[in-house]
C-alpha cells in the first residue's frame, strides 16, 4: 500500500485551515508541517501536531514535505511558489495565481523548466456540477454557444471593511471575487478575446469598485456580460446559489450563470436544460425542460485527491500557472478597459 503523501502547508490563515479540515479526511495524505509567521500558527501547528515554522524555506529544508499547499497573501503567491519549485516540491498554490502578469510569467517558466507541477485554487472547476455543464456544452446540447449571462450580486456588511486593505486599490470585488466566475466562464465558455467594462465605487466611495458592468467577446463567438456588485441586496451569486459553501444561505431557486445557444440552453447551478421537442422550433412552441443530474462531491476535496495524482505524477493540473495567468490577464483586461473607457484585448500568458 502507498504510503500518505506528506504534505506541508504554508499560511495558516482561512484558507490553509479549510484545506486542512480536508487533508484530515484523506487516508491517501497527511499534514506533516505548517509555515506561517502569523502570532496564531504556533497554536495551530501544535493543535494538528506537526512541526511549525516561522520560516517556510526552514520548514522545506528541515520538513522536507512531499508537497506543498500555499495558501499566503496574495502577493507572496508567486515568491513562495517559487522557493517550492527551487525545492523540488509540488505546489498546490491558492488563487489568484498572482498579483502582477510578469511575475505569473515567471512562475510559468519555472515550472516548465523544472517539470514541478504547480496547481492553482480555482476550485469550482473541481465542482461535479461544472463538470457536468461543462461535458453537456462540449457535446452539443446547447447548439452553437451564443450569449452568456453572469451575476455576481451580494451584499458585504460594512464589518467586512474593517480591515484596512479591503478598502484599498487592488482589493476590490474584481480581483478578490469575480475572478472566480471569469475563470469559469473561461472554462465554460472557451477564451474571451476582447472586454469591455464600467466600474464603480460610487456606494461606498472606497479607492476600490463596488459595482462592476463587463462586456465579454468569446473567440468563439459568444457574447456575454458580467455585472456585479458587493453592496446590493440580491440573491444571484455562486455563493448564495450553487450551495458549495455552507457559511452562506442558500438560494437554490436563482441562477448565477445563463448560457444559452442554438439548440438550447442552460441554467447554473440548477442544470436546468431547456430545448425545442424539434430542430426548427421557434418561440411560437413550448420550451421542454430537463434536470440534468451529477454526481455530488465537495469542490475543495476533488482538488485535494486532484493534487495528491498531480504531485505523484499521475496526473496534470486541471488548472496550471499558465491557465490561471490568463484568467488574471482577463481581470487586468478588464480593469484597463473601465479606466481607459476602451475594448480591450488580454494578455497572452
Amino acid at each position: 500500500m502507498t504510503s500518505p503523501l506528506r504534505i506541508a502547508l504554508i499560511g495558516a490563515g482561512v484558507m490553509g485551515r479549510q484545506h486542512h479540515q480536508h487533508l484530515q479526511a484523506l487516508a491517501e495524505a497527511q499534514l506533516c508541517a505548517i509555515a506561517d509567521p502569523g502570532p496564531q500558527a504556533a497554536d495551530f501547528a501544535a493543535e494538528c501536531g506537526v512541526p511549525y515554522f516561522a520560516d517556510h524555506l526552514q520548514m522545506l529544508e528541515q520538513a522536507r514535505p512531499e508537497a506543498v499547499i500555499v495558501a499566503n497573501p496574495n502577493a507572496l503567491h508567486v515568491s513562495t511558489a517559487l522557493d517550492c519549485i527551487a525545492a523540488g516540491v509540488p505546489v498546490l498554490l491558492e488563487k489568484p495565481v498572482g498579483v502582477h502578469l510578469d511575475e505569473v510569467r515567471e512562475l510559468v517558466a519555472a515550472s516548465e523548466r523544472s517539470g514541478v507541477p504547480v496547481l492553482v485554487g480555482h476550485h469550482r472547476r473541481h465542482n461535479p456540477l461544472i463538470a457536468r455543464a461543462r461535458e453537456l456544452i462540449e457535446q452539443g446540447s446547447l447548439g452553437r454557444l451564443t450569449t452568456v449571462t453572469a451575476l455576481w450580486q451580494v451584499q458585504k456588511p460594512d464589518s467586512y471593511y474593517d480591515i484596512a486593505w479591503r478598502r484599498e486599490a487592488g482589493a476590490g470585488m474584481l480581483l478578490t471575487n469575480l475572478i472566480h466566475d471569469l475563470d469559469l466562464l473561461r472554462h465554460l465558455c472557451g477564451e474571451v478575446r476582447q472586454v469591455q467594462a464600467i466600474t464603480s465605487n460610487g456606494v461606498r466611495g472606497f479607492a476600490n469598485e463596488d459595482s462592476a458592468a463587463v462586456l465579454l467577446q468569446f473567440e468563439g463567438g459568444a457574447l456575454g456580460s458580467l455585472t456585479g456588485s458587493d453592496a446590493v441586496a440580491a440573491p444571484w451569486s455562486w455563493e448564495l446559489d450553487s450551495g458549495e459553501n455552507p457559511v452562506y444561505p442558500r438560494q437554490a431557486d436563482q441562477p448565477c450563470y445563463l448560457l444559452a445557444g442554438t439548440r438550447g440552453a442552460l441554467s447554473i447551478p440548477q442544470l436546468k436544460r431547456w430545448h425545442y421537442a424539434e430542430d426548427g422550433a421557434g418561440w411560437h412552441q413550448p420550451l421542454l425542460q430537463v434536470q440534468e443530474g451529477f454526481d455530488a462531491g465537495e469542490a475543495l476535496r476533488r482538488q485535494l485527491r486532484h493534487f495528491i495524482a498531480v504531485a505523484r505524477g499521475q496526473a496534470q493540473p486541471l488548472i496550471s500557472a499558465a491557465d490561471a495567468g490568463r484568467t488574471l490577464a482577463l481581470v487586468e483586461a478588464i480593469r484597463q478597459a473601465a479606466e481607459s473607457g476602451q475594448a480591450c484585448n488580454p494578455e497572452i500568458i
